[in-house]
């Protein structure tokens, strides 16, 4: 008798590897939108999770940003059902603006609608579909932000609940398992939009393959992996390096314990002090912290700097203070 598929076989060996830990009876929710990726994760998921013991289910998220996105997400939830996951949620979310762009408020939405379902479920883990292709475009979303080897390490596999099972999978895997499955995925409209920075990234990686050969993107994410290795050692230490450093008298860091740290650390530190203060991390950017280490380097009794959350760094005798400014009445 035959086996399955390649493309199939490759989805379900990828999916079969994150269950093996999971007690009896946990619950599994894959994130589906339709979409090729998410629909080969999908049948992954729902063969591999009765003979591991444990419970599939799917979420489906309508960002309401198309005409016709509900039919669109009840379509994906019927096909999950189809596959036989239960339980399947739609749940429809407001993408509110913060400023970041579309596409960073539609995936904030997203990831808090993923959360909530999960938590209110019980669900211990949260396969995303995303692919080795994705990995290769973040990493050029990366080059272009130029903030260093977090900003290059791309996707992790595993972050907290989210497991991403495909990322060593190309695209066209996926898109081979559908095709097997014999059914034909939503495409969606909006990854043909050249407004959107990541599709223009996917068109640059797709030229990028075609002159520099096809292994270009997989080389890509190979390096992302390598960067994270190093990116995830680097703030090991840093935290090390951040609980030992001395307060200053008065309050705030010692200025000299802080100027002696190598800069790989004292960047991550500068972060590390930033968000201790409360500034939303994934808005400091290698801008703000450029400012922030010229207070050590390029000291020429220039005034308090500004980072996200409405915070104020200053350089006062012999220490580094980071105030919180009164909100405006």
């Amino acid at each position: 008798m035959p086996g399955p598929d390649p493309a199939v076989a490759a989805t379900r060996l990828a999916v079969r590897e994150h269950l093996l830990d999971l007690p009896a009876g946990a619950l599994v929710l894959v994130a589906c939108s339709g979409g090729p990726d998410s629909v080969a994760l999908a049948g992954a998921l729902a063969f591999e999770a009765p003979r591991a013991g444990i419970r599939a289910g799917a979420v489906v998220v309508d960002h309401g940003l198309q005409e016709g996105s509900d039919a669109v997400g009840a379509g994906a939830a019927d096909l999950c059902r189809g596959m036989g996951l239960d339980p399947v949620e739609v749940v429809r979310v407001e993408v509110r603006p913060s400023g970041a762009g579309l596409e960073a408020d539609a995936r904030t939405a997203r990831y808090a609608a993923f959360e909530q379902v999960a938590s209110r479920l019980g669900a211990d883990v949260v396969l995303i579909g995303h692919t080795r292709d994705d990995q290769a475009e973040q990493v050029l979303l990366g080059l272009s932000r130029g903030s260093g080897a977090r900003s290059l390490s791309g996707m992790p596999t595993r972050r907290g609940r989210f497991v991403r099972p495909l990322l060593s999978l190309p695209r066209a895997t996926t898109l081979a398992a559908c095709a097997a499955y014999g059914i034909e995925p939503w495409q969606d409209p909006q990854n043909a939009d050249d407004t959107f920075r990541r599709v223009r990234a996917r068109r640059l990686l797709a030229a990028l393959e075609s002159e520099l050969g096809p292994g270009f993107g997989a080389a890509l994410a190979r390096s992302a992996d390598l960067l994270r290795e190093d990116a995830d050692y680097l703030e090991t230490l840093a935290r090390q390096a951040r609980a030992g450093l001395p307060d200053a008298a008065g309050g705030g860091v010692d200025l000299e314990a802080l100027s002696s740290l190598p800069r790989a650390l004292r960047t991550r530190v500068w972060r590390l002090l930033a968000a201790e203060a409360g500034a939303p991390l994934a808005d400091v950017s290698a801008a703000h912290v450029e400012s922030l280490d010229a207070l050590l380097t390029s000291w020429h009794g220039q005034g308090p700097l500004h980072v996200p959350g409405g915070i104020a760094v200053a350089r006062e005798r012999g220490a580094i203070r980071f105030t919180v400014l009164d909100a405006p009445g």
